[in-house]
C-alpha cells in the first residue's frame, strides 16, 4: 500500500473510565476532542472530517446528528468537509479506517477525527423506566420475538457460549479466571481504569455467579467514558514532527449474524472470520506472528480472550487457558495482552470498546503508558470486536515505523 493511502494516528486523547453522573456526553466529547487536537499539534481549522460512533441510550447524541453539532462547538463550519456517524459496535473501528482513507484520497482534508462518547450513568435521568427496560432489550441483540421472552441477555449468552467452550477443549474454571486476574494487574497501572484493584482467581471464583459458569468479576460493566483520535495519510505524518503511528496491515473477520442462533457455522466455541482477519493484516502489513509485541483485543468475557488467541493462532485449539494462566499475558509475560485491563477491568465502553483498544495501541507505540509500558513495542496487533453476539471481529496491526 502506498503512503498516500495508509493512515497514520498523529492524536490521541481519553478521559478516564468510570461512573460520573454529573458530567454530560456532550461536554466529555468536547473536552477529550481539544485534547486530541492538542495532542495532534494542529490547529481545529486544519480538521477535514469528524466520523462519531454513537453513546447508548443518549437521544440527542445517537439519533440527533451530534457530529453536527460538534461542528457547531468547534466553529468549523467553514473548514469541515466531512461529517458521520458510524455505527458497528465494538467493531466500528474498521470501518471508520475505510472512511478516513476514502476522504484522504478523494478530498483535500488533511485530518479526520474519530470520537466516541458514553455516559450510561446518566440514563436514569434520561429516560423513563419503561425506556431503561426497552434498552436492556434491545441492546442485548437477540430477536424479541424468539429468544428474549425467555430470558436471555448479554451475560446468559456467554455463559452458554463458556459452557461450550469448556466442554469442547477442556479449560478450567480455573483458567478462565486467570484472564480477569492478568487483566486485573494491567488495570493497577492503568490511572484511567475504573476497577484497578488487585483480584485472584479464588477472588473471581468467590464472587456471585450471574450465569453459571460466569461469576461477577467475570463480567464487564459498562461504563462512562470518551476517545477521540486524529488520523492522516502515512505521507502527510512524516513530515509533521510528531510521533505518528502507522496502520500497516488490516484485515476483516465479516458480519456473519445478528443473534447467535442465526451463526451459519452453528459452533459457538469458534469465532467466525478472525482466522482469515488476522493473515490479511500480517500479509498486507509484511510482518509474521512472532514480530508481535503486544496484542489489544476487546474481550469483555474472559472466553473471547482465550479464543481470540487460540483462533489468531498464537496459542493451539484448547490450550489458550493454561497460557494465560502461567502468566504469558500478563504484566512481563512474553506476550503481552489488553494491557489497558480490557472492558473487564477497564470498564466497558459500549460502542467506544474499539476507541479504547486503539487509544491503548498507540500509547504502547508512542512508548506513553507509563508504568504498563511494554519495553521495545514497535508492533501492535489490535482487535476491533463486536463480542456481544461475537458477530464480527477485524484485525488492524499498528506499528511506530513504516515497513
Amino acid at each position: 500500500m502506498k503512503d498516500s493511502s495508509r493512515l497514520a494516528i498523529i492524536g490521541a486523547a481519553a478521559l478516564p473510565v468510570g461512573w460520573f453522573p454529573d458530567q454530560l456526553g456532550m461536554d466529555a466529547a468536547v473536552l477529550v476532542l481539544r485534547k486530541a487536537i492538542r495532542d495532534a499539534g494542529i490547529d481545529k481549522k486544519e480538521i477535514g472530517a469528524i466520523y462519531v460512533s454513537p453513546p447508548l441510550a443518549d437521544e440527542w447524541l445517537e439519533y440527533h446528528l451530534s457530529f453536527a453539532r460538534l461542528v457547531d462547538e468547534f466553529g468549523l463550519g467553514l473548514h469541515n468537509k466531512f461529517t458521520g456517524q458510524i455505527q458497528a459496535g465494538g467493531a466500528g473501528i474498521k470501518s471508520m479506517f475505510g472512511a478516513a482513507r476514502g476522504v484522504i484520497l478523494t478530498e483535500e482534508p488533511k485530518n479526520i477525527i474519530l470520537l466516541h462518547t458514553q455516559s450510561v450513568s446518566g440514563i436514569p435521568k434520561r429516560l423513563p423506566p419503561e425506556a431503561i427496560e426497552d434498552f436492556a432489550r434491545d441492546g442485548s441483540r437477540q430477536y424479541i420475538e424468539w429468544e428474549y421472552p425467555y430470558g436471555m441477555n448479554s451475560d446468559s449468552r456467554v455463559a452458554l457460549v463458556t459452557q461450550r467452550y469448556m466442554h469442547e477443549t477442556g479449560t478450567t474454571a480455573e483458567q478462565l479466571a486467570s484472564v480477569a486476574v492478568s487483566h486485573h494487574k494491567w488495570a493497577q497501572m492503568n490511572p484511567f481504569a475504573r476497577f484497578g484493584n488487585s483480584v485472584t482467581i479464588k477472588d473471581v471464583l468467590n464472587s456471585d455467579v450471574v450465569a453459571e459458569p460466569l461469576h461477577d468479576l467475570e463480567c464487564s460493566k459498562l461504563s462512562d467514558t470518551a476517545t477521540a483520535l486524529v488520523l492522516t495519510s502515512a505521507e502527510r505524518a512524516k513530515s509533521m514532527g510528531k510521533r505518528p503511528v502507522y496502520v500497516l496491515g488490516e484485515g476483516s473477520g465479516r458480519c456473519t449474524h445478528f443473534s447467535i442462533v442465526q451463526k451459519p457455522d452453528k459452533d459457538l466455541s469458534r469465532l467466525p472470520g478472525l482466522s482469515e482477519a488476522v493473515e490479511s493484516a500480517l500479509k498486507e502489513a509484511g510482518v509474521k506472528r512472532e514480530d508481535i509485541d503486544v496484542i489489544e483485543a476487546h474481550g469483555g468475557y474472559p472466553v473471547f480472550t482465550l479464543m481470540e488467541l487460540e483462533e489468531m493462532g498464537f496459542c493451539k485449539r484448547g490450550s489458550a487457558g493454561a497460557f494465560v494462566m502461567d502468566g504469558n499475558t500478563s504484566p512481563g509475560g512474553k506476550l503481552p495482552m489488553c494491557t489497558n485491563g480490557d472492558s473487564l477491568a477497564e470498564g466497558h465502553a459500549g460502542f467506544g470498546t474499539g476507541f479504547r483498544t486503539l487509544y491503548e495501541s498507540v500509547l504502547q507505540l508512542r512508548g506513553d503508558a507509563g508504568k504498563r509500558q511494554v519495553q521495545g513495542a514497535k508492533l501492535v496487533l489490535s482487535v476491533f470486536a463486536e463480542t456481544e453476539a461475537f458477530m464480527q471481529f477485524d484485525v488492524a496491526i499498528l506499528g511506530k515505523d513504516l515497513v
